[in-house]
């Protein structure tokens, strides 16, 4: 069973039916159950909107604490905010992530968005290119540089460089794409990247949560 964790945030439905189709042999439930939650095989957290919300979200539905267990015990995939909240703390809010991984979320600076006399826009809303900075079960079948959906005005700063496993550039680089253990978590949104974005959760149903 793959759970989709419902904590009244994010885009769960459509994460589900990508699931859905890509593993039509599996049971994909969307549930806020502790119980659930913590009978899924694998476990996904999605996210929207703002931070703050998301955290007030999480701690409402009484799942904080469910989180940090099977975050730490199986095969555990974070898209968008759901990526973001596994960190320490947001400048957004400001507010206090859950602390599974070391680092930050920052705000894209507006002082780095001129290029050529242009200012880019925050958000940054659109595709681009993801680029591998080291192998990774979930990047079976994905060239290198190919592009993904992003959506998003925060992004992560990892504390320990060992847990980026891609990055962006928008215009500077960033890190979009965080992994260690059986943790994989992405900024851009999969469910909404096509080809590249299903043969990823392919991947995250497959994988044991094994690093390689």
């Amino acid at each position: 069973m793959i759970v989709v964790i419902d904590y009244g945030m994010g885009n769960l439905r459509s994460v589900a039916k990508a699931l859905a189709h890509v593993a039509p042999d599996r049971e994909v439930v969307v549930s806020g159950e502790p119980a659930v939650i913590r009978r899924a095989e694998r476990v996904v957290l999605p996210g929207q909107s703002a931070m703050p919300d998301c955290m007030a979200g999480l701690a409402a539905s009484g799942l904080e604490d469910v989180v940090r267990e099977v975050v730490r015990e199986r095969p555990f995939l974070g898209v968008c905010l759901g990526l973001q909240m596994l960190f320490e703390s947001s400048e957004e809010g400001p507010t206090r992530g859950l602390g599974v991984l070391p680092g930050k979320v920052v705000r894209f600076r507006d002082e780095a968005m001129l290029v050529g006399g242009e200012r880019l826009k925050v958000p940054h809303m659109g595709w681009n290119e993801v680029r591998q900075t080291r192998p990774h079960p979930l990047w079976r079948g994905i060239p290198d540089g190919e592009r993904f959906y992003f959506a998003h005005s925060y992004h992560p700063v990892p504390a320990d460089p060992a847990d980026i496993a891609g990055t962006a550039a928008y215009p500077a680089p960033f890190t979009c794409t965080v992994a260690r253990a059986n943790i994989f978590a992405v900024q851009f949104h999969p469910e909404k990247s096509h080809r590249a974005g299903l043969t990823l959760l392919a991947n995250f149903v497959g994988w044991s949560g094994a690093a390689s």
